[in-house]
Order: C-alpha cells, then structure tokens, then sequence
C-alpha cells in the first residue's frame, strides 16, 4: 500500500473519531480512539514508537516518540491546541527526517473544522 492510500484510510478514521467525540478533549483520548478506529479499518497502527536518535553514525541514548506510526510508512502527529503553530510542523519533520518515512499527517483534533485541521507534511528524501 502506498502512503497516499494509507493517507486516505487514516483521514477515514479522523473523521469518525471527530465526528464520534467531537473537539475539546486531551490528545490522548483522541490518539487512544484513533488507534482503536485504524485498526477497526484494518490497518497495521503502532502506537508511541520509540526511535533512536543517530547523529555522525552513533547510537545515542535518546529517543524519540512517534505518535502514531500506520503500515510502517505514515506517521500521525496528534494534538489538541488551539492553533497549529510552526514547531508542530517542525516538529513532524524532524521525525519524518530521523525515520525516513515520506509522509506525515499533523492533526489538530481541538477545531471546528477537522477538514482543515488535518495537514500533510512531506520529507523530501534525496537520493
């Protein structure tokens, strides 16, 4: 599956946990609930990966923490803010850059319009 198909299956399982819960409550209901609705629609979600950090080709001993990660392709970035703001795109970038995925989805549950609160964030592999 590609991470544009797997893309569509997660905004699928956005939109009913929003429009079953609605906006207002702590992410980690909203990241609970979406891991329940992505497995429901038969997808491989893993959730809280851990990856380490790499830096000049060492191991260190920190790691990161994926919300979300679907079919080992897309990672899902959960919040509930009032606004997205720059860090959180920054944020999700950096994860996508250090686990070389291509594709991740920030999502901000606290909206009153989930269309426009779901964002695609590509990582732009060289090759």
């Amino acid at each position: 599956m590609t991470e544009n198909e797997i893309s569509y299956i997660v905004r699928k399982a956005i939109f009913n946990v929003y429009n079953g819960l609605g906006p207002g409550l702590l992410e980690s209901v909203y990241h609970k609930i979406l891991i329940y609705e992505l497995e429901d629609l038969g997808s491989d979600a893993k959730s809280e990966v851990t990856m380490p950090i790499i830096y000049n080709n060492v191991v260190f001993d920190c790691e990161f923490r994926i919300d979300i990660l679907v079919e080992n392709k897309v990672i899902i970035e959960i919040k509930s803010v009032k606004d997205l703001e720059n860090v959180h795109y920054k944020q999700l970038s950096t994860y996508l850059k250090l686990s070389d995925k291509k594709l991740g989805l920030l999502v901000n549950f606290n909206t009153d319009d989930i269309l426009n609160s779901i964002k695609r964030v590509v990582n732009k592999i060289e090759d």
